[in-house]
C-alpha cells in the first residue's frame, strides 16, 4: 500500500506544477499551473500522433500475440512428437532474453543494405523493404519484434490451462464422433476463457504502454511514426527534463488503460452471466 499509493499520488500532484531539474533542487522554484500541463498535452501533436502509434500497436499487437500464444500452446499440448517438447524451450527462449541484446540480432536482421531479411527477398527478386526507415513499415517491424518475444510467457499461461481440462470431456466427445475441430472449438477454446481473459488484460497494458522496442530500435523515429505514449512521456520527463509534463501525460495513460480495463471486466462479466 504505502510503496504502491505514494508514488501514484505524488505523481498526480507533479502533474499540476512546472517541477523541472531546477525545482528538484530548490523547491521555491515549482510553481502550481493548475490544468496547463494537461491542456498543453492534449494539444501536442507529438503526443496526439503517440496516441495513433500506440492504438496501432494494440489494435494489431494484442489479436496477434493471443492468436499465436493460442495457436502455439494447443499445438505443443495435443503434439505427440517429443519435439514437441522442444518448441517449448524454442518459443519460450525470446521471453528471457534481454531486449538489449535481441535488440542487436534484429537491427542486423531489419538493415537495409545488408539485413538478412532483404537478402532472402532478393533471392525471389523482390526489392528492398525499408523495415525501420519507412513510417508504417517500421511500425509493423517493432509489432513482429514484440510479438516474437511475447508469445513465449503467453504460451505458458495458455499450457498450464490446457493442463487443466479433464481428459474425460475429449474422450466422451471422441465417442460421440467429435472430430479434432469440433474439440478444439467445443470443448478446449470454452474451457479456456478464463485463461485467455488474463492473457488479454494483461497484453492489452503491456501493448498500452509499449517502450522497449520504440525506445531500443528507433527511438520514436522516423517522423515520430514509432513514437508511443510511453515513449513520449520518458522523453519529456527525463531528456528535456519537464516533469509535471510527463506526469500528466502518465496520467491520462494511467486513466485510458484503467478505462479499457474496466470495460473487458464489464465485457466478461456479461458473458459470463449470459452462460449461466
Amino acid at each position: 500500500m504505502l510503496f504502491s499509493l505514494i508514488p501514484i499520488v505524488v505523481a498526480f500532484f507533479i502533474s499540476f506544477t512546472d517541477i523541472s531539474l531546477v525545482g528538484l533542487a530548490d523547491w521555491s522554484q515549482i510553481n502550481f499551473v493548475g490544468l496547463s500541463n494537461y491542456k498543453e498535452i492534449l494539444t501536442d501533436p507529438v503526443f496526439l500522433k503517440s496516441i495513433g502509434n500506440t492504438l496501432f500497436y494494440v489494435i494489431i499487437g494484442v489479436p496477434l500475440v493471443i492468436a499465436c500464444s493460442l495457436g502455439i500452446a494447443v499445438m505443443i499440448n495435443f503434439g505427440e512428437n517429443k519435439i514437441f517438447q522442444f518448441f517449448r524451450l524454442i518459443f519460450y527462449t525470446p521471453s528471457i532474453t534481454n531486449v538489449v541484446a535481441v535488440a542487436v540480432v534484429w537491427s542486423y536482421l531489419y538493415n537495409p543494405s545488408f539485413g538478412f531479411l532483404n537478402y532472402l527477398l532478393s533471392l525471389i527478386n523482390v526489392s528492398p523493404v525499408p523495415w525501420l526507415q519507412d513510417p508504417t513499415v517500421a511500425k509493423i517491424s517493432l509489432i513482429i519484434l514484440a510479438l516474437w518475444r511475447a508469445i513465449g510467457t503467453n504460451m505458458i499461461i495458455f499450457l498450464a490451462a490446457l493442463q487443466g481440462i479433464p481428459k474425460e470431456y475429449y474422450e466422451a466427445a471422441s465417442l460421440d464422433g467429435a472430430n479434432r475441430r469440433q474439440q478444439l472449438f467445443q470443448i478446449t477454446i470454452p474451457m479456456l476463457k478464463f485463461a485467455t481473459f488474463f492473457v488479454t488484460i494483461t497484453t492489452m497494458i503491456g501493448w498500452l504502454q509499449f517502450f522497449e522496442e520504440p525506445f531500443i530500435m528507433t527511438n520514436g523515429g522516423p517522423l515520430d511514426s514509432t513514437t508511443s505514449v510511453a515513449l513520449f512521456i520518458y522523453r519529456n520527463g527525463f531528456q528535456f527534463s519537464k516533469f509535471g509534463y510527463a506526469a500528466a501525460g502518465s496520467f491520462i495513460l494511467f486513466i485510458a488503460i484503467i478505462i479499457v480495463t474496466l470495460i473487458q471486466f464489464r465485457i466478461q462479466r456479461k458473458s459470463d452471466e449470459e452462460s449461466i
